[in-house]
């Protein structure tokens, strides 16, 4: 798993996106019936929805038949489904359609996109302005809007906000899933240790407190292993995928705008067109390399560092904690009614992250950014946006801080839980331990 980790985890992402992706082929055949005549025309066999059709999706006019005629048999009648539009439609802005089975999201919004499409093409139509069709036509433009960040030394870097945000994203649900998935191992090999009884031998030789801390150490060493093994691989995966798809992303911004004019114009003498793998269109080259080159401007570094900061001291922090209610009951069963108080504010730290993906300045996120219990998991989403100095070294401090007097509170509990059978213990149980161990 350590190996095959961030294949599994690309797989994950790309799987999905991929059968999205894929079209469904098979042919629906659609009848309509236009109450309002704004959509139907002559043609030689008959009349025909000025809406065209798409490979997969065909139209059938009919006319002078009601509705309720198709009800009984439309099932058997192998249509996909019946479009009414009524004779109202200009007021009302509402069409109908009919079927048997839910008509999916991507036929139902094309319907909408064209006849909104059309309707505004009549209105406009009807100010008989000369030569419209043409006149839409020209002045449709699509613009792409590249961020560029002077450094302090002058240098230009390419930025994206969907970049950023998903680095913040990623960042924010991996310290979550390894404080969550390690620290329930801590929790799981004390109840297993408690519950064969060999906890008893272990503390004859060494002191509670060395006990909890080389559990919470080992599987913390065991986490960080494997997620430096990830990130090796990683940026194996994404460095190899650059270099073989990708090399003109060594070229500065502006050249990179100029190949693509070339690319769109068919080059010119002196310089080629800028050629493309197969089966990778324009758009796409020039998303890959917006995406790759705004990488570089992120602080890497930076990041790579708080991450493992924040990882480190989440994770023992709330290790600790799951090793207390590990120590103070006798099977993982019995741990329900005491883990939610625990991992509450971590899941309330989600939501927040979620929240500071759009907007990572406002006083939700940054109080959660400097809360210890919530800090991981969010200030790790307002990192790559670029956060003040003093706001990382005041989150970084009160987390130390925090770990180190949840330590000693949960040394205290240890010691005596360890060695507590037969008995569902509570929250004010655990308080009488921490009272009588002091």
């Amino acid at each position: 798993m350590s190996m095959l980790g961030p294949l599994i985890f690309a797989a994950y992402i790309l799987i999905p996106m991929y059968f999205a992706t894929l079209e469904d082929k098979e042919e629906k055949l659609m009848v309509v019936i236009d109450d309002s005549g704004l959509f139907t025309g002559r043609g030689p066999e008959g009349p025909v929805f000025t809406i065209s059709g798409t490979e997969t999706l065909k139209f059938q006019v009919v006319e002078g038949v009601p509705i309720e005629t198709f009800k009984e048999s439309f099932e058997e009648s192998g249509y996909y489904g019946l479009l009414f539009i009524p004779s109202n439609i200009l007021s009302s802005n509402s069409s109908l359609i009919y079927s048997t089975n839910q008509v999916s999201l991507e036929i139902s919004e094309y319907l909408k996109r064209s006849m909104e499409s059309e309707i505004e093409d009549l209105k406009l139509a009807s100010h008989e302005i000369e030569n419209i069709e043409k006149i839409l036509l020209e002045v449709e433009t699509s613009i792409n809007v590249r961020n560029i960040k002077w450094t302090k030394d002058g240098k230009t870097q390419e930025t994206n906000t969907g970049v950023v945000m998903a680095i913040g994203y990623l960042g924010g649900m991996l310290i979550f899933f390894f404080i969550f998935f390690f620290g329930s191992q801590v929790m799981r090999g004390v109840i297993e240790e408690k519950v064969s009884r060999i906890i008893e031998v272990i503390v004859s030789s060494v002191k509670p407190f060395q006990l909890m801390m080389g559990k919470i150490l080992g599987v913390g060493l065991v986490g960080l292993t494997q997620f430096l093994i990830w990130m090796i691989l990683s940026a194996v995966l994404v460095t190899g995928l650059k270099a073989a798809f990708f090399p003109e992303l060594n070229q500065s911004p502006t050249e990179q705008v100029v190949a693509s004019d070339l690319f769109m114009q068919g080059g010119t003498a002196q310089e080629p067109a800028m050629q493309t793998p197969e089966n990778i269109s324009i758009e796409d080259m020039d998303m890959a390399q917006e995406i790759f080159a705004s990488l570089k401007s992120i602080p890497a570094g930076m990041i790579l560092i708080s991450f493992l900061f924040f990882f480190i001291f989440g994770y023992l922090l709330y290790a600790a904690m799951f090793a207390v209610i590990g120590s103070a009951v006798d099977n993982e069963t019995d741990t329900q009614q005491l883990i939610f108080p625990v991992i509450l504010p971590l899941i309330l730290g989600l939501y927040v992250m979620i929240s500071a993906i759009s907007n990572p300045d406002n006083s939700l996120a940054f109080w959660f950014s400097i809360i210890p219990f919530t800090s991981p998991v969010v200030m790790m989403v307002r990192i790559p946006f670029g956060v003040p100095w003093w706001q990382l070294a005041l989150s970084a401090s009160l987390l130390v801080l925090t770990f180190l007097a949840m330590t000693w509170v949960a040394a205290k509990v240890y010691r005596t839980g360890i060695l507590m059978y037969g008995k569902k213990n509570s929250y004010k149980e655990i308080w009488k331990w921490l009272r009588y161990s002091s």
